[in-house]
């Protein structure tokens, strides 16, 4: 890493040894992200005239069921942890709001596939856009093996979060 996008001390200085490691320094930079997502998020809420929960919906329908397919509304109401009356009056306004479309299932009729719509994409695309500019301008601070190092550290994480969710 270069000393330009080296961390830097309260003198402005490129930090000796980089960041602390210890579990205070990854805590608080892990709250300082989240909190800047959540604001993005509400700013996004805001701007489309959505709830925060329709936007959590909409990053889960985004992400789909781990599988690499889309998502059900059963398998959502796990995941935000909602009723299925609250999942369904948020799939509603999503719906309404031309951010998601709803399909069946061509071999079970019963099952119900939600998927991002185009006019959703284009809109969330756009708002984000800045965020990705920044994505990428982190990730080019850091080496190939930096990178594959955070992307483990991150998965790693996603994993422990998900068994404490579950309870194991």
């Amino acid at each position: 890493m270069s000393d330009s996008h080296r961390p830097r001390g309260a003198d402005g200085h490129p930090a000796p040894d980089g960041p602390s490691t210890d579990l205070q320094t990854f805590a608080g930079q892990l709250r300082r992200m989240n909190s800047e997502f959540n604001r993005m998020a509400h700013e996004f809420a805001r701007a489309q005239n959505l709830h925060h929960t329709d936007v959590l919906a909409l990053i889960a329908i985004l992400d789909g069921d781990d599988q690499g397919s889309p998502l059900t509304p059963g398998r959502l109401c796990e995941r935000l942890n909602l009723t299925s009356g609250a999942v369904t009056a948020c799939l509603d306004r999503l719906e309404r709001s031309g951010h998601i479309r709803r399909t069946r299932d061509g071999s079970d009729r019963r099952v119900v596939h939600l998927h991002y719509a185009p006019h959703g994409k284009a809109v969330a695309r756009a708002f984000f856009r800045p965020l990705a500019r920044s994505t990428e301008a982190a990730r080019s601070r850091f080496d190939e093996g930096e990178l594959k190092t955070i992307v483990r550290f991150l998965i790693a994480m996603n994993e422990e979060l998900a068994e404490q969710r579950l309870g194991r």
